[in-house]
């Protein structure tokens, strides 16, 4: 497995070719890893990238022009392996494209470019989707780091929320239309033993540009930049030492089918050789 580094004086970070996936976040410090590191007991995965879908699709199926797609939970881009287009000390880039295996579950021709980039204590992540075809090309795009916490720590938004969370069928996970509050004009989530008994919370309508993971027990922080995604998963197995803060330009389907993919709820709209970005950060103290 193909891993890559940057750092500066503050932070080294690591990706993978494979997934172009975050696989470590270190404090120069302290030697603290911000990141969790997988486990397969629990869960394997680490910072995946959604695309072309984010979450499930009714029955893993999509229907584009009158023809019928399959499409795994969570798209191919995190089961793919990327190419390293350019790196430095501070900053690397990677992409994928087309190929006849993609073209066969989502018909486009793309490029996608992430840019990972550490300035002093700031993770920087930005995506760039090009579209490559003659039409207009539809998608999703949405990220799943997962960082490393402990029960009874709190995800803090900037502003008072009143949110509340879009309910699961935990059988297909697709999206009910049960809602359940979370915030009422307030501002801490604490994350508990059994907050994610009923998968993520999937919140939209948020007013905060940055969420903070903090804890009552120590002052390490990560303050988050939402890149204004208009969803935010939050989610991790229940019970584990580890949080997922999702920013989604994307969404699960729900219970309803529609037509055409085009009109799937919260999908991207990319005109030809148009390029949509979408940046993430991330910054950490001790």
């Amino acid at each position: 497995m193909s891993v890559h580094y940057i750092e500066n004086d503050y932070i080294r970070v690591g990706v993978k070719e494979h997934g172009a996936e975050l696989t470590s976040i270190v404090s120069k410090k302290t030697g603290y890893e911000y990141l969790w590191q997988g486990d397969e007991s629990i869960w394997y995965g680490q910072a995946p990238i959604l695309f072309p879908i984010v979450g499930r699709l009714i029955e893993d199926q999509y229907t584009l022009n009158g023809n019928v797609y399959s499409m795994p939970k969570h798209g191919f881009a995190r089961k793919s392996d990327f190419t390293l287009l350019s790196k430095d000390s501070d900053t690397m880039t990677f992409i994928l494209s087309e190929s006849t295996a993609t073209k066969n579950i989502f018909p486009y021709d793309f490029d996608l470019i992430v840019t990972y980039t550490v300035e002093e204590n700031t993770l920087r992540v930005s995506h760039d989707v090009v579209n490559k075809n003659e039409e207009t090309m539809y998608f999703s795009l949405g990220a799943h780091p997962a960082f490393n916490c402990a029960i009874g720590d709190i995800l803090r938004f900037e502003k008072k929320e009143t949110l509340s969370t879009e309910k699961i069928d935990l059988v297909h996970s697709l999206r009910l239309p049960d809602r359940i509050p979370v915030l009422n004009d307030e501002t801490d989530i604490v994350i508990t033993k059994d907050i994610f008994n009923e998968d993520a919370l999937i919140l939209s309508g948020i007013q905060s540009d940055k969420i903070t993971l903090c804890s009552p027990n120590h002052d390490r922080t990560v303050v988050f930049d939402l890149g204004k995604a208009p969803y935010l998963g939050i989610w991790a197995k229940p019970g584990a030492p580890y949080v997922c803060i999702e920013p989604w330009c994307g969404v699960n389907d729900d219970t309803n089918k529609v037509s055409d993919f085009s009109q799937k709820c919260a999908i991207q709209k990319l005109e030809a050789d148009d390029v949509f970005n979408f940046t993430w950060e991330a910054q950490f103290s001790e």
